[in-house]
Protein backbone atom coordinates (compact mmCIF):
# COMPACT_ATOMS: atom_id res chain seq x y z
CA UNK A 1 0.00 0.00 0.00
CA UNK A 2 1.23 3.48 -0.84
CA UNK A 3 1.94 5.62 2.20
CA UNK A 4 -0.75 8.20 2.94
CA UNK A 5 1.95 10.86 2.80
CA UNK A 6 2.96 9.81 -0.70
CA UNK A 7 -0.68 9.75 -1.79
CA UNK A 8 -1.26 13.19 -0.31
CA UNK A 9 1.89 14.54 -1.97
CA UNK A 10 0.78 13.23 -5.36
CA UNK A 11 -2.69 14.77 -5.00
CA UNK A 12 -1.25 18.09 -3.80
CA UNK A 13 1.13 18.26 -6.76
CA UNK A 14 -1.74 17.51 -9.15
CA UNK A 15 -3.94 20.15 -7.54
CA UNK A 16 -1.24 22.79 -7.52
CA UNK A 17 -0.11 22.19 -11.10
CA UNK A 18 -3.42 21.61 -12.89
CA UNK A 19 -5.58 24.17 -11.05
CA UNK A 20 -4.11 27.13 -12.93
CA UNK A 21 -3.37 25.72 -16.39
CA UNK A 22 -6.09 24.94 -18.97
CA UNK A 23 -6.26 21.29 -17.98
CA UNK A 24 -8.81 20.19 -15.37
CA UNK A 25 -7.39 19.61 -11.88
CA UNK A 26 -10.59 17.91 -10.67
CA UNK A 27 -10.44 15.47 -13.60
CA UNK A 28 -6.86 14.50 -12.80
CA UNK A 29 -7.58 14.17 -9.08
CA UNK A 30 -10.55 11.90 -9.84
CA UNK A 31 -8.64 9.81 -12.39
CA UNK A 32 -5.55 9.33 -10.22
CA UNK A 33 -7.65 8.51 -7.16
CA UNK A 34 -9.82 5.97 -9.01
CA UNK A 35 -7.08 4.31 -11.01
CA UNK A 36 -4.74 3.93 -8.03
CA UNK A 37 -7.49 3.38 -5.47
CA UNK A 38 -6.12 6.07 -3.16
CA UNK A 39 -7.42 5.79 0.39
CA UNK A 40 -6.47 9.27 1.62
CA UNK A 41 -8.94 11.14 -0.60
CA UNK A 42 -11.56 12.85 1.57
CA UNK A 43 -13.59 16.03 1.79
CA UNK A 44 -11.24 17.46 4.41
CA UNK A 45 -8.21 16.74 2.22
CA UNK A 46 -9.98 18.30 -0.78
CA UNK A 47 -10.57 21.48 1.24
CA UNK A 48 -6.90 21.59 2.24
CA UNK A 49 -5.76 21.18 -1.36
CA UNK A 50 -7.99 24.04 -2.52
CA UNK A 51 -6.92 26.16 0.44
CA UNK A 52 -3.28 25.79 -0.57
CA UNK A 53 -4.07 27.00 -4.10
CA UNK A 54 -6.17 29.87 -2.73
CA UNK A 55 -3.35 31.07 -0.48
CA UNK A 56 -0.89 30.84 -3.38
CA UNK A 57 -2.98 32.97 -5.76
CA UNK A 58 -3.61 35.56 -3.06
CA UNK A 59 0.07 35.71 -2.14
CA UNK A 60 1.27 35.92 -5.74
CA UNK A 61 -1.16 38.69 -6.71
CA UNK A 62 -1.14 40.46 -3.34
CA UNK A 63 -0.07 43.79 -4.86
CA UNK A 64 -2.54 43.49 -7.73
CA UNK A 65 -5.34 42.68 -5.29
CA UNK A 66 -4.70 45.90 -3.41
CA UNK A 67 -5.14 47.80 -6.67
CA UNK A 68 -8.27 45.80 -7.48
CA UNK A 69 -9.86 46.63 -4.14
CA UNK A 70 -9.01 50.28 -4.70
CA UNK A 71 -10.59 50.02 -8.15
CA UNK A 72 -14.08 49.14 -6.92
CA UNK A 73 -15.52 48.69 -10.41
CA UNK A 74 -13.03 45.92 -11.23
CA UNK A 75 -13.62 44.25 -7.87
CA UNK A 76 -17.38 44.29 -8.51
CA UNK A 77 -16.89 42.79 -11.98
CA UNK A 78 -14.81 39.94 -10.55
CA UNK A 79 -17.48 39.20 -7.96
CA UNK A 80 -20.27 39.34 -10.56
CA UNK A 81 -18.32 37.00 -12.81
CA UNK A 82 -18.12 34.48 -9.97
CA UNK A 83 -21.85 34.33 -9.23
CA UNK A 84 -22.85 31.83 -11.98
CA UNK A 85 -20.21 29.31 -10.88
CA UNK A 86 -21.17 29.65 -7.21
CA UNK A 87 -24.89 29.21 -7.96
CA UNK A 88 -24.47 26.27 -10.34
CA UNK A 89 -21.90 24.64 -8.05
CA UNK A 90 -24.20 24.98 -5.04
CA UNK A 91 -27.18 23.52 -6.91
CA UNK A 92 -25.30 20.54 -8.33
CA UNK A 93 -23.55 19.92 -5.02
CA UNK A 94 -26.68 20.13 -2.87
CA UNK A 95 -28.73 17.91 -5.23
CA UNK A 96 -25.99 15.31 -5.55
CA UNK A 97 -25.91 15.65 -9.35
CA UNK A 98 -22.23 16.54 -9.18
CA UNK A 99 -21.37 12.98 -8.11
CA UNK A 100 -22.98 11.58 -11.27
CA UNK A 101 -20.69 13.73 -13.38
CA UNK A 102 -17.52 12.37 -11.80
CA UNK A 103 -17.15 9.53 -14.31
CA UNK A 104 -14.27 8.72 -16.64
CA UNK A 105 -16.63 8.90 -19.64
CA UNK A 106 -17.72 12.45 -18.80
CA UNK A 107 -14.10 13.47 -18.23
CA UNK A 108 -13.03 11.99 -21.57
CA UNK A 109 -15.64 13.93 -23.56
CA UNK A 110 -15.22 17.24 -21.74
CA UNK A 111 -11.44 16.99 -21.98
CA UNK A 112 -11.67 16.59 -25.76
CA UNK A 113 -14.47 19.07 -26.54
CA UNK A 114 -13.20 21.91 -24.39
CA UNK A 115 -9.66 21.30 -25.60
CA UNK A 116 -10.87 21.86 -29.18
CA UNK A 117 -12.73 25.00 -28.09
CA UNK A 118 -9.51 26.30 -26.54
CA UNK A 119 -7.69 25.65 -29.82
CA UNK A 120 -10.08 27.78 -31.87
CA UNK A 121 -10.36 30.48 -29.20
CA UNK A 122 -6.58 30.90 -29.09
CA UNK A 123 -6.57 31.85 -32.77
CA UNK A 124 -8.05 35.27 -31.97
CA UNK A 125 -5.65 38.08 -32.82
CA UNK A 126 -7.34 41.25 -31.49
CA UNK A 127 -5.84 42.14 -28.14
CA UNK A 128 -8.13 43.68 -25.54
CA UNK A 129 -6.89 44.61 -22.06
CA UNK A 130 -8.44 44.11 -18.64
CA UNK A 131 -8.14 47.73 -17.55
CA UNK A 132 -9.77 49.13 -20.68
CA UNK A 133 -12.12 46.48 -22.04
CA UNK A 134 -13.40 44.27 -19.21
CA UNK A 135 -17.02 45.34 -18.77
CA UNK A 136 -20.28 43.94 -17.43
CA UNK A 137 -21.22 42.22 -20.69
CA UNK A 138 -17.83 40.52 -21.02
CA UNK A 139 -17.68 39.41 -17.41
CA UNK A 140 -21.19 37.91 -17.53
CA UNK A 141 -20.24 35.87 -20.61
CA UNK A 142 -17.01 34.75 -18.96
CA UNK A 143 -18.90 33.95 -15.74
CA UNK A 144 -21.41 31.77 -17.62
CA UNK A 145 -18.55 29.89 -19.27
CA UNK A 146 -16.89 29.45 -15.87
CA UNK A 147 -20.07 27.85 -14.51
CA UNK A 148 -19.42 24.93 -16.86
CA UNK A 149 -16.27 24.19 -14.86
CA UNK A 150 -18.29 22.33 -12.23
CA UNK A 151 -18.19 19.45 -14.72
CA UNK A 152 -14.95 17.49 -14.29
CA UNK A 153 -12.71 17.73 -17.33
CA UNK A 154 -13.84 21.20 -18.40
CA UNK A 155 -11.13 23.08 -16.46
CA UNK A 156 -12.11 26.30 -14.75
CA UNK A 157 -8.94 28.06 -15.83
CA UNK A 158 -9.22 26.63 -19.33
CA UNK A 159 -12.82 27.61 -19.93
CA UNK A 160 -12.23 31.18 -18.66
CA UNK A 161 -9.20 31.56 -20.92
CA UNK A 162 -11.28 30.15 -23.78
CA UNK A 163 -14.11 32.63 -23.20
CA UNK A 164 -11.69 35.52 -22.76
CA UNK A 165 -9.82 34.67 -25.96
CA UNK A 166 -13.10 34.45 -27.88
CA UNK A 167 -13.82 37.93 -26.52
CA UNK A 168 -10.46 39.02 -27.97
CA UNK A 169 -8.46 39.49 -24.76
CA UNK A 170 -4.80 38.64 -25.22
CA UNK A 171 -3.32 35.50 -23.66
CA UNK A 172 -1.73 37.21 -20.68
CA UNK A 173 -4.85 39.14 -19.69
CA UNK A 174 -7.06 36.10 -20.39
CA UNK A 175 -4.87 34.18 -17.98
CA UNK A 176 -5.00 36.97 -15.40
CA UNK A 177 -8.80 37.03 -15.63
CA UNK A 178 -8.78 33.29 -14.94
CA UNK A 179 -6.47 33.83 -11.97
CA UNK A 180 -8.53 36.68 -10.51
CA UNK A 181 -11.76 34.70 -10.83
CA UNK A 182 -10.09 31.72 -9.18
CA UNK A 183 -10.02 33.54 -5.84
CA UNK A 184 -13.82 33.64 -5.29
CA UNK A 185 -14.10 30.17 -6.87
CA UNK A 186 -11.53 28.55 -4.57
CA UNK A 187 -12.90 30.44 -1.56
CA UNK A 188 -16.43 29.29 -2.42
CA UNK A 189 -15.31 25.68 -2.81
CA UNK A 190 -13.57 25.82 0.56
CA UNK A 191 -16.60 27.34 2.32
CA UNK A 192 -18.94 24.81 0.70
CA UNK A 193 -16.69 21.97 1.80
CA UNK A 194 -16.35 23.32 5.34
CA UNK A 195 -20.15 23.58 5.62
CA UNK A 196 -20.36 19.87 4.86
CA UNK A 197 -17.90 19.15 7.66
CA UNK A 198 -19.81 21.07 10.31
CA UNK A 199 -21.60 17.97 11.59
CA UNK A 200 -18.53 15.79 11.22
CA UNK A 201 -15.56 15.53 13.50
CA UNK A 202 -12.76 17.67 12.09
CA UNK A 203 -9.47 16.09 13.04
CA UNK A 204 -5.99 17.52 12.71
CA UNK A 205 -3.47 15.35 10.95
CA UNK A 206 0.00 16.21 9.63
CA UNK A 207 -1.18 14.93 6.25
CA UNK A 208 -3.54 17.91 5.96
CA UNK A 209 -0.79 20.38 6.81
CA UNK A 210 1.40 18.69 4.20
CA UNK A 211 -1.35 18.98 1.58
CA UNK A 212 -1.81 22.72 2.18
CA UNK A 213 1.92 23.44 2.12
CA UNK A 214 2.69 21.38 -0.98
CA UNK A 215 -0.39 22.62 -2.84
CA UNK A 216 0.67 26.20 -2.03
CA UNK A 217 4.23 25.72 -3.30
CA UNK A 218 3.27 23.97 -6.54
CA UNK A 219 0.40 26.41 -7.17
CA UNK A 220 2.70 29.40 -6.70
CA UNK A 221 5.32 28.04 -9.07
CA UNK A 222 2.68 27.12 -11.65
CA UNK A 223 1.17 30.62 -11.58
CA UNK A 224 4.59 32.22 -11.98
CA UNK A 225 5.81 30.09 -14.88
CA UNK A 226 2.48 29.76 -16.67
CA UNK A 227 2.33 33.55 -16.99
CA UNK A 228 5.81 33.47 -18.51
CA UNK A 229 4.74 30.66 -20.85
CA UNK A 230 1.63 32.43 -22.22
CA UNK A 231 3.67 35.57 -22.85
CA UNK A 232 5.84 33.64 -25.32
CA UNK A 233 3.86 30.69 -26.67
CA UNK A 234 0.39 29.67 -27.86
CA UNK A 235 -1.81 27.30 -25.85
CA UNK A 236 -1.50 24.48 -28.39
CA UNK A 237 0.61 22.38 -26.00
CA UNK A 238 -2.35 22.08 -23.64
CA UNK A 239 -4.74 21.38 -26.51
CA UNK A 240 -2.54 18.51 -27.70
CA UNK A 241 -2.28 17.14 -24.17
CA UNK A 242 -6.07 17.23 -23.74
CA UNK A 243 -6.58 15.40 -27.04
CA UNK A 244 -3.94 12.81 -26.08
CA UNK A 245 -5.52 12.28 -22.65
CA UNK A 246 -9.03 11.97 -24.10
CA UNK A 247 -7.85 9.31 -26.59
CA UNK A 248 -6.36 7.27 -23.75
CA UNK A 249 -9.58 7.58 -21.74
CA UNK A 250 -11.75 6.64 -24.73
CA UNK A 251 -9.56 3.57 -25.23
CA UNK A 252 -10.05 2.58 -21.58
CA UNK A 253 -13.81 3.07 -21.84
CA UNK A 254 -14.74 1.70 -25.25
CA UNK A 255 -12.05 -0.87 -26.11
Amino acid sequence: MISKYIETSILAIIQGFFEFIPVSSSAHLILVTKINDFQTASLQLDICLHLGSLLAIIFYFRKNLINIFENKSLAVLILLGSIPLILVGFILHSTGIIEKLRSIEVIAWTTLLFGLLLFFADKQTIKKKIDLDLNLKNVIIIGLFQALAVIPGVSRSGVIITASRFLNFDRIDSTKIAFYLSIPALAGASVLGISDLINDEIRFDFVFLLSILLSFIISYLTIKYFLIFVSKFSLNLFVYYRIFLSIILFALIYL
